[in-house]
């Protein structure tokens, strides 16, 4: 298995995204960094920073909470595109994203 990302909207509300060997190799690094970063723009995502800065974790966040738990369940293959940038940005086997706790983990 390549990895796993969960993507949670509350208790009992969670979506687990699994990317397998058999898949498609993941991105680049720096691919997935910048599909996160034009999905941050084209959901109109807001920087938590008071400076602005936009750091990684605030884009994994936040393109999920915009696209909502309805994407998630309804869109598979930009689930799938999202879960593939999440691991492959942040170089992980697994990722959690909690969005009523606003971590990602």
């Amino acid at each position: 298995m390549r990895g796993t990302v969960i993507v949670s909207f509350a208790r009992g509300r969670d979506y687990e995204l699994r990317i397998t060997a058999g898949d498609a190799p993941l991105p680049a690094a720096q691919e997935g960094e910048l599909w996160l970063a034009q999905q941050f723009d084209e959901l109109g995502c807001t920087p938590r920073s008071l400076v602005g800065k936009v750091l990684v974790l605030d884009k994994v966040l936040e393109v999920a909470r915009e696209a909502g738990e309805k994407r998630f369940a309804g869109d598979i293959a930009w689930a799938e595109k999202y879960a593939r940038a999440v691991l492959a940005t942040l170089q992980r086997n697994s990722v959690r994203v909690d969005i009523a706790e606003n971590t990602v983990a």
